[in-house]
C-alpha cells in the first residue's frame, strides 16, 4: 500500500501541509459506466470533502 498519498486540492478538509492526502482511507471511483477507467481524467476521489470557508488560506 502507498505510505504517501498526494493530493493539491488545498481546499479539501483532508489537504495537509507538502500537499499530502490526511486521510485515513482513500475511495477512488470510475466515471464510466462499464467500471474500468482508460486515462486518470476517467475517475474521481469521493474521499474530498470540502473545507470550510474559513478554514483554509
Amino acid at each position: 500500500m502507498a505510505t504517501d498519498v498526494l493530493c493539491e486540492v488545498n481546499n479539501c478538509s483532508y489537504w495537509a501541509s507538502g500537499n499530502k492526502c490526511d486521510a485515513t482511507a482513500i475511495y477512488v471511483v470510475t466515471s464510466r459506466m462499464n467500471k474500468e477507467a482508460s486515462t486518470s481524467e476517467e475517475t474521481d476521489c469521493k474521499t474530498f470533502e470540502k473545507k470550510e470557508e474559513d478554514s483554509f488560506h
